[in-house]
């Protein structure tokens, strides 16, 4: 039995509910399948209208969270993705595939993002009926302010979270700006919204860390309190190695975000989602409470790994303890 919550028991708002489509959000995303396919959009489309949660994801937009940043950052967030972008230079700068990669620091260095990485495109991160002809995927992390994203559910949090959406567009549209002025076409992807690809995997592929029990990264120094961006495009980027440390073992004990799950949507083992094992999030429990508080951000918030300066120090031991287990 989970431990006492102060938001449980949770009582979903009738009027949401009453908009609640007869498919289940978990059977569009691929649970208890057992073959591989591209991910469906299930929610955060850009027109509401073409999926089934559409009118839950308008009731979202309907509930006050009584802070003006909320309009503010989403004005901003929509001023990032209005930019004009320089046209693609005629002479394209040519670089070793080592050397495009590390031109990409500049980006950290700048404040614009606190991780970027690169992975080979992969036709199956791309939603069903899109197209994307690009051999690279370039990642961006954006990391919270952990005094304010561990005040989740609050709606402080959410704001927050609204924050680092606008940062992760931002920086996508400066690395694409960059690339359009080296020469090499570029397609920026920022969330929330649904559009190209789903960002988690790439993410996991170009380093970013392994999935964790509550359906986010775990990043060794981030913890899973950040976002992310990705930037499409054929500029010959060498790859960034995928990293793991001990993650999955250490999700399978630990209960902490199960237990502060006000709708328990999180499972104690993985599920299989289109073929493939994977820790998962039941969508149906999840989005009412998620949608009434203008996000959540509850299990990132509370996640060990999450706590600023814990993330290297815990993944260090993991691995000594990896080591001590192999040398058995």
């Amino acid at each position: 039995m989970p431990r006492p919550n102060p938001y449980r028991p949770f009582t979903p708002d009738p009027n949401q509910m009453a908009l609640r489509p007869s498919v289940s959000g978990n059977t569009i995303n691929g649970l208890d399948e057992p073959e591989r396919r591209r991910p469906s959009v299930v929610y955060w489309a850009p027109k509401p209208d073409d999926i089934a949660h559409g009118d839950m994801q308008n009731w979202f937009f309907t509930v006050d969270p009584g802070l003006p940043v909320f309009a503010e950052m989403r004005a901003k967030r929509q001023e990032v993705s209005n930019r004009p972008l320089p046209p693609v230079a005629d002479h394209a700068a040519e670089h070793s595939p080592e050397e495009w990669t590390s031109l990409l620091d500049q980006f950290v260095d700048a404040g614009h993002c606190e991780q970027i990485g690169v992975a080979q495109m992969q036709q199956e991160w791309l939603f069903e009926g899109v197209e994307a002809p690009q051999s690279r995927v370039i990642i961006a992390g954006v990391q919270h302010n952990y005094d304010e994203i561990v005040k989740a559910p609050d709606v402080l949090a959410g704001a927050e979270v609204m924050q680092q959406y606008h940062r992760a567009a931002a920086a996508a549209v400066e690395i694409t700006a960059w690339l359009h002025e080296q020469g090499w076409a570029a397609k920026p992807v920022t969330g929330p919204m649904a559009t190209k690809l789903t960002m988690i995997p790439p993410a996991i592929a170009c380093g970013f860390g392994e999935l964790g029990k509550h359906g986010s990264i775990i990043n060794r120094d981030m913890g899973a309190s950040f976002r992310l961006s990705a930037v499409l495009t054929d500029a010959p980027f060498a790859l960034t190695p995928a990293q793991a440390f001990g993650v999955d073992d250490f999700c399978t004990n630990c209960r902490i975000c199960e237990d502060a799950c006000p709708p328990e949507a999180l499972f104690q083992t993985k599920k299989t989602v289109r073929g493939q094992e994977k820790w998962y999030v039941d969508f149906d429990k999840c989005l009412p409470f998620f949608n009434q508080h203008q996000g959540c951000a509850i299990c990132i918030a509370v996640c060990p790994w999450s706590r600023p300066g814990v993330g290297p120090n815990l993944a260090a031991k993991l691995v000594r303890r990896a080591e001590r287990l192999a040398g058995e």
